[in-house]
């Protein structure tokens, strides 16, 4: 007999088995049979809970594929910039935290987006000494591949004109060679290493915290990309009893020897915490102008980006990890860099390497029209996140010009036959999972711009689609479909409950869509109050 059923519902399984139900009924942490009102109560134990619906839709509880989730939560309490409208603004807020911060420690911040400030261009190291001279400041761009410093933090550094930029980094410098407190990419290491990690106490908490904000959303897994700290907390939680959200963690590409004498890979762990593979960096990013092209940037001729792991580097490493029986995560942003994360798949491929992996191109936001049949043909799962479009769409434009074409491709990557899993790059963008939805099927921002179609309207993707992103491909992305992605009997009972059908509304509707209660190895962690009887 069983625990909990719900009942009197619009649920979609996302199996195709039997996409469409009533209801669900739940013994321990498992879904343990799917179908109608009738059949399903007449299976409720005494000791059991019967849940009406009311009418509402159940989902699979989603999957965030890309994230660093512990970061997001230690953003919580940094200066917040994201969205920050002018300069001035963003130099206010910081102003605000140095009253209040002891001189001489740091203050950290993130999410500042100078395209959205007049001119246009980079801030500078002199805009932040104005505000907090007797701090070291140090910002990270809504990107995560620029920084922000001011002359404090540099000289802590040891960065100066004498400087050389590190491989795979820039240091942004002045007519006169000095450098102008913008640091790109590796040459971000150069002074964020001098920032102290969270302690154990303090990453849990962050953790905590995220996961808090993300049952909200609806959200019980989360594919995190983060390192040995994150790591830790993670483990500390799980082994007290304490960790609320699935996580699939990766290891960073400095560690990859590590994980290869270790014997990691790919699966490891349980239902709980589980290594996904390794994290390499191909390329940076659009806002910082990092990403690695195949022809310059508009209006900026020479520039191609930057190149973090060469074709031969990255070939290297994806071969390595492969024989390993560790998965790829390989960033890439621009269309050179996605088209050596192929090649170098397709090498490891070739050489009979972990054919059984599930390699994954995190982002690859511009692919040449060439290469998006060449993600289905080599098995590579394409990890995007439908905010990146809508946020970067302007940027796009302007510096990717007529190759937007091939931006954000979620519909030809679809219907080229790769498998599509979706996320939010929180804290880079917006957790939720329903404003993701939303800019997948509108590719519109929440104010309707840029029109009535969207931005590269042929790229939209139906809800159901979207959805699917979300969960089921979510889950094999993770190499989990065993057990995640779909109500289905023998899986873990993980559901979200919505306040509105998005697969039937029309899409301006979805975004008026709440998650209403979320259900997590059969229990509810999270429900609206005084919802669901």
């Amino acid at each position: 007999m069983t625990k909990i059923v719900l009942y009197n519902g619009n649920i979609h399984t996302m199996d195709p088995a039997r996409p469409r139900a009533t209801a669900l009924a739940i013994a321990g942490n498992r879904i343990v049979a799917v179908g109608d009102d009738a059949e399903m109560q007449a299976l409720v134990a005494p000791d059991g809970q019967a849940v009406n619906l009311e009418g509402r839709t159940a989902v699979p509880a989603f999957t965030d594929s890309h994230l660093h989730f512990m970061s997001w939560g230690l953003s919580l309490r940094q200066i917040d910039l994201a969205g920050v409208p002018a300069l001035e603004e963003a130099l206010g807020r910081v102003a605000t935290r140095a009253e209040v911060t002891p001189a001489g420690q740091w203050l950290t911040g993130r999410g500042w987006d100078h395209s959205l400030w007049s001119g246009g261009g980079f801030p500078t190291r002199h805009d932040l000494d104005r505000v907090a001279p007797d701090h070291p400041v140090w910002l990270r761009r809504k990107c995560g591949h620029a920084g922000w410093a001011n002359s404090r933090a540099l000289a802590l550094a040891g960065v100066s004109a004498a400087t050389p930029d590190p491989p795979g980094g820039a240091i942004e410098r002045d007519a006169g060679g000095e450098p102008t407190g913008i640091l790109k990419d590796t040459a971000m290491d150069l002074v964020s290493s001098l920032i102290q990690e969270p302690t154990l106490a303090e990453a849990a908490e962050a953790i905590q915290a995220a996961t808090a904000a993300a049952h909200r959303h609806g959200l019980v897994n989360v594919h995190t990309m983060e390192g040995p700290a994150a790591l830790r907390a993670f483990q500390h939680l799980h082994g007290g009893g304490e960790l609320q959200m699935r996580v699939l963690i990766q290891v960073p590409e400095e560690n990859l020897e590590a994980a290869v004498r270790l014997g990691l890979r790919s699966g490891l762990g349980d239902e709980w915490l589980r290594i996904g593979g390794i994290k390499i960096f191909a390329d940076g990013a659009l806002g910082a102008r990092t990403a690695a092209m195949l022809a310059p940037y508009e209006g900026y001729p020479g520039d191609r980006g930057i190149v973090i792991a060469d074709g031969e580097a990255l070939t290297a490493m994806v071969r390595q990890a492969s024989r390993a029986g560790l998965a790829a995560f390989v960033h890439a942003i621009g269309d050179r860099a996605n088209r050596d994360v192929l090649d170098a798949v397709e090498a490891s491929r070739r050489a009979g390497e972990g054919l059984h992996l599930r390699h994954r191109i995190e982002h690859a936001q511009l692919l040449s029209p060439d290469d998006v049949p060449r993600l289905a043909r080599l098995g590579i799962v394409a990890s995007m996140q439908p905010l990146h479009a809508t946020q970067d769409m302007l940027l796009a434009d302007a510096l990717w010009g007529a190759r937007c074409a091939g931006a954000y491709a979620w519909r030809s990557v679809l219907d080229s036959g790769a498998v599509l899993a979706f996320g939010s790059d929180a804290p880079v963008e917006d957790l939720s999972v329903i404003a993701g939805i939303h800019a997948a099927v509108t590719r519109r921002r929440p104010d309707g711009s840029p029109g009535p179609e969207g931005w590269i309207p042929g790229e939209r993707l139906s809800a159901e689609e979207a959805l699917r992103a979300y969960t089921v491909g979510a889950a094999y992305a993770g190499g989990e479909e065993a057990i995640k992605g779909s109500l289905s009997p023998g899986k873990l009972a993980d559901v979200a409950v919505l306040s509105r059908d998005i697969l039937a509304i029309p899409p301006d509707e979805i975004l008026e869509t709440e998650v209403v209660a979320t259900l997590l190895d059969g229990r509810f962690v999270y429900r609206q109050e005084n919802a669901l009887s």
